[in-house]
């Protein structure tokens, strides 16, 4: 199982890798598209819809991405995704909520899903760089929680939901991304970019993903748990399906793409 996993995941980022950094602007929407629908219709079959409907379901989430690059509409699902992985979800589990009803899991696919997608579309727009160490800080956090958890575990931090977390998890996830941060922060340095001025905006904004990751990690748990599954689906190999691969990726980069692409709005606001 482990060399599997280790397989997949080597893959899986040089096809990243590959795709980031030489496929031009329209290819890389394209080629997000199928990871979109996987997990589209692994949601579905999550809530019980039939093949059909999964993939009928799959195809309206790929309109729906469309739509909404096509036509600008970006910031409204950020604002939305912001809505939901802040105060939503944390209540949410916080009360334990089965979400039985099919007409709210639908239309919550859709919220879960899309704005990750055209988080990677624009993020990527702004550069390659901007999605790798974005998403590093994800991978780093995931990793350090890990085999922090694994070796110093003791205390659950979500029994009910995912038994294998723990509070130490957390910690050693906390000092990974603080450590991230500091490289990418002695990286970036140069004489246009003040390592000390932006030192605290961004470990805030590592945290904050950290926060977003580890609620990702857990609402995906609980939407499994209540379908009596172990994994989303089966389409990587020794990692489960597209839902257990980017759980804390749907919660972390629409907000931070929020953050960091829209900041002019937050500007407006205030």
């Amino acid at each position: 199982m482990l060399i599997k996993r280790i397989i997949t995941a080597a893959l899986l980022l040089l096809g990243l890798l590959i795709s980031l950094f030489w496929l031009p602007k329209t290819a890389w929407a394209l080629v997000l598209l199928f990871p979109l629908a996987a997990g589209a219709a692994e949601w579905a079959k999550l809530s019980n819809l039939s093949t059909r409907d999964s993939g009928i379901y799959a195809l309206a989430n790929i309109a729906f991405a469309i739509i909404v690059y096509r036509y600008n509409l970006s910031v409204w699902l950020y604002l939305t995704a912001l809505l939901l992985w802040l105060i939503i979800v944390p209540m949410w589990l916080a009360i334990g909520w089965r979400l039985e009803s099919f007409w709210l899991r639908v239309p919550l696919g859709f919220i879960v899903l899309i704005p990750v997608w055209i988080a990677l579309v624009e993020l990527r727009d702004r550069g390659p760089w901007w999605v790798l160490l974005l998403m590093g800080v994800v991978w780093i956090a995931d990793s350090a929680a890990y085999f922090t958890g694994r070796r110093f575990g003791k205390h659950k931090l979500a029994p009910n939901i995912s038994p294998g977390k723990t509070w130490e998890g957390v910690i050693g996830a906390m000092l990974g991304v603080a450590a991230y941060c500091l490289i990418v922060l002695l990286v970036l340095r140069g004489p246009a970019f003040n390592p000390i001025a932006w030192a605290i905006p961004i470990l805030l904004l590592g945290l904050l993903m950290l926060y977003l990751g580890i609620l990702g990690d857990l609402f995906e748990s609980w939407i499994k748990r209540l379908a009596s599954v172990k994994d989303s689906g089966n389409l990587l190999p020794g990692h489960g399906g597209v839902l257990d691969r980017i759980d804390a990726l749907s919660a972390t980069l629409p907000i931070a793409a929020l953050i960091l692409l829209h900041a002019d709005l937050f500007q407006q606001i205030l």
